[in-house]
């Protein structure tokens, strides 16, 4: 009867042995690659952020004066209803007027001491502007779009805002971009 060296033996265990790492190496890998994104992944998906976990408020000036965007240029805008920092809008209505997700940090024209942020009825975190929550518009298509100002939608008005915190109530100027207005939820 022919026995295997004591060389061959080892040999035969490391490579299999090697083998089994690198197979766990590979299945660990594939787990951690399908698993669910992270908060901040969601959170800048849903406002088009860019990831890092903070966005940048800042004021842009157009015909109704100086209002708040975010870094790319998108107008914010804040909703009549929301009486105090909690957001009133909610389910069908956070689709067309996304929230700003936070934290945030002021860039040129806005205020540091005037953002704060306010937990959503979900338990994620919306930037707050002078107490006010600060959302999107789902139609505001380009930076300095501002065709949700003074819509009449979910049973409030939703308006721009000034650099001191305020809402700019003017008339909606002509959008020549994005064919302004409309839109909304039942």
């Amino acid at each position: 009867m022919k026995t295997r060296s004591s060389w061959a033996k080892n040999t035969s265990r490391r490579w299999h042995l090697g083998a089994a790492l690198a197979i766990a190496a590979v299945a660990l890998t594939a787990c951690a690659s399908t698993s669910s994104p992270s908060k901040s992944t969601a959170q800048s998906t849903s406002t088009g952020g860019s990831g890092s976990g903070s966005t940048t408020v800042m004021v842009k000036s157009g015909p109704l004066g100086d209002y708040l965007t975010d870094g790319s240029g998108r107008t914010l805008y804040v909703y009549a209803n929301d009486t105090s920092t909690k957001s009133t809008c909610n389910g069908a209505c956070a689709t067309f007027w996304p929230p700003l997700m936070g934290p945030a940090t002021a860039g040129s024209g806005a205020q540091q001491g005037m953002l704060g942020t306010t937990a959503r009825d979900d338990g994620s975190t919306q930037v707050t502007y002078n107490g006010h929550p600060l959302y999107y518009f789902k139609q505001d298509t380009a930076a300095g779009d501002t065709n949700g100002q003074g819509q009449n939608l979910n049973g409030g008005l939703w308006w721009i805002v000034s650099s001191a915190g305020a809402p700019i109530t003017g008339a909606a100027p002509s959008q020549s971009s994005s064919g302004g207005g409309g839109g909304g939820w039942s």
